[in-house]
């Protein structure tokens, strides 16, 4: 892909089964709950979703509802291309992993990484602690 240099890959452990923590992610209302170091809020908007987050308003769109726990989700600023961010919820033992790939677009990758790490923790202690 264009434009992208590097990638790390990380993985959170979930007590819950894997059909919950896929609904949660799924539900893009959900979005500000865990990934909040990113995104301060979403509204419908027309048939899609946008996130309010500190960089401006972006639509948020995630991958069909499917079975394979692919949770994929595309971000686009206005006038700027659409950006995948890899996500999928796997069984691990009786509750879940999430995998989530974070790639290098600009020189902000290492605060990236961190926040989908932190992203990743809230999202394990809200689903943990419901």
């Amino acid at each position: 892909m264009p434009g992208i240099l590097h990638s790390r890959t990380l993985t959170v452990a979930i007590d819950r089964p894997p059909d919950e923590v896929y609904e949660y992610i799924a539900n893009p209302e959900n979005f500000p709950a865990w990934a909040n170091s990113f995104c301060l809020g979403v509204r419908k908007a027309g048939d899609g979703w946008v996130a309010e987050t500190r960089e401006g308003p972006m639509s948020l769109r995630f991958a069909d509802r499917n079975g394979y726990g692919i949770l994929d989700h595309y971000l686009k600023k206005p006038s700027q291309r659409e950006l995948l961010n890899p996500m999928r919820v796997v069984p691990y033992g009786s509750g879940s992993k999430v995998i989530f790939t974070v790639f290098q677009r600009d020189e902000s990758f290492v605060l990236h990484f961190r926040d989908a790490e932190k992203d990743l923790q809230t999202l394990k202690n809200v689903l943990e602690n419901k």
